[in-house]
């Protein structure tokens, strides 16, 4: 668990001591963006010097690794480069009214200006690209460097950036980040699990079969169907549905599902939990050659909130958690945390890591035997858990 405040300083990790193995990694650090004027030369010495010519992002990361902790080690050393080479790239663009057309400021067509504003691309547009721009990067960047120690596994992505007043949330993987704030919670992520994408991943067996290997049926049904269904006509889903429908079971459909299972027992390809991340580009099906990685998506979904529309108020705060919170703690549970907490310590300056230890405590519960329980009796998370608490009011201004 732990926190970062506006002001630098060495954040607290505290591990919640049910093992010495955490396959979890986080970062936080001030990203700089070097801003570039028409004309001046790249290495022009007064460009470092002046600190006019950089906008400052803040950025914290969880990374919940599998198969290992390589790829979340690389992830959280390497990301915010990522997201700072992608961000320069178009800085030009950002800090414009709205993005020109062209980034070297030349107007090919007089109309370019309308052209941008009927497809409604803002600044913040360049700031959500730029994001799923460096998730892509990183994921190759994760890639090379597996196959080249000869290493396996993957792992979950969640970055949360503020920057120009606004936060901006992006996820792959099953983590989780919410807003609680003084009357509201907002949830500023979605899980992506095997359930969640079912859609997706039908779909792209149904357009590459041969990604299957003639070993998995992309159809979904109730239930694992068994020899005694053939010329049954039983429940079925695919790819283009919301609803279920019947069909006439052929023996093709007693293949292994695509997705198999439900809740935190489905998995893709009888293989993994979630269907978003970085790495697992080794990953096969046991027993197989079937590759998992066509499935699986590098690409965050990013959510924005403006701090312009919001009144933010001393105790609201952005909770940012591997799934190990989530799993037996929800968004109303981790609330009421926050704000009871939070009301009972206005004086302890360091009241917003402590919340963040309070909360992997309790997720972790207490050792009754040989079980880790919580308060009301049911089973604690076994998982790693790992908190950010990121308080809000107090923002360094651009």
């Amino acid at each position: 668990s732990t926190c970062l405040t506006w002001s630098i300083h060495t954040p607290r990790v505290i591990n919640a001591e049910k093992s010495e193995f955490n396959e979890d990694q986080a970062a936080c650090c001030q990203i700089s963006i070097r801003r570039r004027e028409q004309g001046l030369e790249e290495d022009e010495e007064w460009l470092i010097l002046c600190s006019t010519q950089f906008l400052t992002g803040y950025y914290w990361a969880l990374f919940d690794g599998h198969g290992g902790t390589d790829a979340a080690i690389i992830a959280s050393n390497y990301l915010h480069y990522c997201i700072k080479q992608k961000l320069e790239e178009v800085v030009g663009g950002i800090t414009e009214a709205r993005p020109p057309m062209h980034l070297s400021g030349r107007c090919i067509c007089d109309s370019d200006p309308q052209f941008v504003e009927e497809k409604h691309i803002h600044a913040e547009d360049l700031v959500v690209g730029a994001l799923e721009n460096a998730f892509q990067e990183c994921d190759e960047v994760i890639g090379q460097e597996m196959e080249a120690t000869n290493q396996m596994g993957g792992c979950t992505a969640l970055a949360a950036l503020y920057f120009q007043g606004k936060l901006y949330v992006a996820n792959a993987g099953d983590s989780r980040a919410i807003l609680v704030l003084e009357d509201n919670i907002v949830p500023m992520s979605c899980e992506f699990t095997p359930e969640t994408e079912r859609q997706r991943i039908q779909h792209l067996a149904f357009l590459f079969p041969k990604l299957l290997d003639g070993e998995f049926t992309r159809f979904e049904f109730p239930r694992r169907l068994k020899g005694d269904d053939v010329g049954q006509k039983v429940l079925y889903r695919d790819y283009f549905m919301e609803g279920w429908g019947y069909k006439t079971v052929d023996k093709a459909d007693l293949k292994y599902p695509l997705v198999h299972g439900h809740g935190k027992q489905a998995r893709l390809m009888g293989t993994l939990a979630v269907s978003r991340g970085l790495g697992d580009h080794q990953l096969k099906v046991i027993d197989t050659n079937i590759e998992v990685k066509p499935f699986l998506s590098c690409i965050p979904k990013v959510n924005v909130f403006d701090f312009a529309l919001h009144d933010i108020k001393e105790d609201d705060v952005l909770v940012m958690a591997t799934d190990g919170l989530w799993d037996v703690l929800c968004n109303k549970e981790v609330a009421y945390m926050v704000r009871s907490f939070l009301a009972e310590n206005r004086t302890d300056p360091h009241r917003f890591s402590e919340l963040a230890k309070c909360l992997v405590f309790r997720a972790r519960g207490k050792k009754r035997g040989h079980q880790w329980m919580l308060d009301d009796s049911h089973e604690a998370s076994y998982d790693d858990i790992s908190v950010f608490v990121i308080p809000l009011h107090n923002r360094a201004e651009d």
